[in-house]
């Protein structure tokens, strides 16, 4: 159902600009919060699958013509402001959509934090944060200026 929300959306494009566009690759991956992302250089879109399970509709008609209009904008413009006027332009004009650059959708069950501690709170880091700390970074409470160690 993505696969043909995208190509009507290139189908659209391609009318509005009465020109031809290459089709994307289109993936499936989980990227934590991201509802979609577009890879510009290569030409890419990938959707977070259980985002669009919980979020089918909205995910159609808002998020595929939000990732779509950001692949047309860098054909057509080149390196330009990521939710700047061109791709609010595109937004508006081919597809019609009120050109927003976050999603409203319920987050909680795909958005994991791992509790750390300091000498005077505790904290829920992101993955990101946990990931760099197996890595070997240090973080800081503000407050006590003691590191953060697992809780």
């Amino acid at each position: 159902m993505i696969t043909d929300a995208v190509f009507r959306c290139y189908d659209k494009a391609e009318h509005y600009f009465s020109r031809s566009f290459e089709r994307p690759a289109i993936t499936f991956r989980r990227s934590g919060k991201n509802a979609g992302t577009a890879f510009l250089q290569q030409n890419r879109l990938n959707f977070h699958p259980i985002l669009y399970k919980e979020n089918s509709e909205v995910f159609i008609r808002e998020v595929v013509p939000h990732e779509v209009s950001h692949l047309l904008v860098w054909i057509l413009f080149a390196r330009v402001q990521p939710h700047g006027k061109e791709w609010q332009s595109v937004m508006r004009g081919v597809f019609d959509c009120s050109p927003s650059a976050t999603h409203q959708f319920d987050v909680k069950r795909v958005s994991r934090s791992f509790s750390y501690k300091c000498d005077c709170d505790t904290y829920a880091l992101s993955t990101r944060r946990h990931n760099n700390i197996l890595k070997g970074a240090q973080y800081k409470c503000k407050k006590c200026s003691s590191l953060l160690r697992a809780a």
